[in-house]
């Protein structure tokens, strides 16, 4: 291998240890400083010093740990340097046994253990100060998708169905408001907590999202945000045992992982839902999955309410997994939850996917008539899975010239290379007069 192979694998791999770490990077130093521009901007400075040594040196063993290091140090010194320490010595003295001068060697400890508010978990902490209601909501969801999920502008204005000039605005200013009003860098308690608990489920389930079906890049899937957004959903449900949509979340994201070994070829290559081996798919995570569900649906009957948007989900996602084979789905059901599902949300990617239920439930004519409803839908327009949908409905009702065409304004509007290969296999397949599978 050329010195210059070796390079272009060493910052592949940076780019790959950065994509994953930085969000717990970010996230400890803003509990540390108390500022998120200043996190983000000592976690920068830490990747960089690891693009000039680590091309010289490799990568360490453990790199995340490396940046972990080097960023704190950072932040230890510009805290010496602006002369805070003197006002978090003061602030924190009467949780120390003796009162006396910070010593290098235990500032690092002694920050994390005052800092320490009882949940443990820094990713979640900053998830409940980027959901501070000094913020919209949709600012809430940018910043902490950009901070903790480890995603691009571009992948959040996708996610949101808007430009992507909108969602960097949205968190330059909502970073720009945190930081006026003096958020303090703690979980809410009480009111305040259940207030931010709704655009705290809703970044974690963006960011599953993002992992089952990766926005653009040349990964069907991203299993790493997936897992964070799993590992959060765990620890919230045990911070709100008795909340059902948090359940309801876990339980959904439980099923949907359950499929991740079945939607791939080896070569990377997606395979869809109705032709996946559910041989294949993990019993453990769904039977996990199913309990969850369960538990969320007994809470709900127990406080009087009805099932709320991520329940709802997760039992369509129950009707997959307790079908052994395709065929044996309970398309009916699915497809009235879906009508429950959208009284609910009033979402056009809610109605889109209502519509292929129909489809699979009382014939493609019947799906096609309410996906053709949807076309002048602003917040579809450019949504790559509205062409991909009405080609498919399409192509079974044998209007292939009509199918083709809709495939390939779904190829030339998707981002992800896998589903772009696939959407231009499927419009190969009406130009040849056959019916794409």
């Amino acid at each position: 291998m050329t010195s210059a192979d070796t390079h272009s694998k060493i910052h592949r791999a940076i780019d790959a240890v950065w994509r994953i770490e930085s969000p717990r990077l970010i996230a400890s130093l803003a509990r540390m400083l108390r500022n998120i521009d200043a996190a983000e901007e000592l976690a920068q400075d830490a990747l960089v010093i690891a693009l000039e040594q680590w091309p010289l040196t490799g990568v360490p063993d453990n790199p995340g740990a490396w940046l972990m290091t080097t960023a704190r140090r950072r932040a230890i010194d510009q805290l010496r340097r602006s002369k805070l320490i003197q006002s978090k010595h003061e602030q924190l003295g009467h949780e120390l046994e003796q009162q006396q001068a910070w010593r290098d060697a235990d500032l690092e400890a002694a920050l994390d253990a005052s800092l320490d508010d009882g949940i443990g978990d820094d990713l979640l902490r900053l998830m409940f100060v980027a959901c501070h209601p000094v913020l919209s909501e949709e600012a809430r969801i940018a910043l902490t998708l950009r901070l903790l999920g480890g995603l691009s502008t571009d992948e959040i204005a996708r996610a949101f169905l808007v430009p992507e000039a909108t969602i960097a605005q949205r968190i330059v200013r909502a970073k720009r408001t945190l930081a006026q009003a003096q958020a303090p860098f703690e979980v809410p308690r009480g009111a305040e907590f259940d207030a931010r608990l709704a655009s705290v489920l809703k970044v974690i389930y963006l960011v599953f999202n993002e992992g089952y079906l990766a926005t653009a890049g040349d990964d069907w899937m991203r299993p790493g945000l997936c897992e964070d957004a799993l590992r959060l959903g765990r620890v919230l449900v045990g911070m709100v045992p008795r909340e059902p949509e948090a359940r309801g979340l876990v339980a959904l994201m439980e099923l949907q992982a359950s499929r991740f070994d079945a939607r791939t070829e080896p070569s990377g290559q997606p395979i869809l839902l109705l032709d996946q081996d559910r041989g294949r798919w993990d019993r453990l995570l769904i039977g996990r999955g199913l309990t969850a569900l369960e538990r969320a649906e007994t809470l709900c009957q127990r406080l009087g309410i009805g099932r709320g948007s991520y329940v709802l989900q997760a039992a369509i996602a129950a009707c997959h997994a307790r079908a052994a084979v395709a065929a044996d789905t309970d398309w009916s059901r699915i497809a009235t939850l879906y009508d429950e599902l959208s009284e609910l949300s009033g979402s056009p990617v809610v109605e889109l996917n209502r519509a292929l239920a129909w489809s699979m439930a009382a014939g493609p004519a019947a799906g096609l008539a309410l996906a053709d409803a949807l076309v002048d839908e602003p917040a579809l327009q450019g949504y790559h899975l509205l062409p991909t949908v009405r080609g498919d409905l399409l192509a079974k009702l044998g209007r292939i010239d009509e199918a083709r065409i809709e495939f390939e304004r779904a190829a030339g509007q998707t981002r992800n290379e896998r589903e772009r290969d696939l959407l231009l296999a499927r419009a190969a397949a009406c130009a040849d007069g056959a019916i794409p599978g």
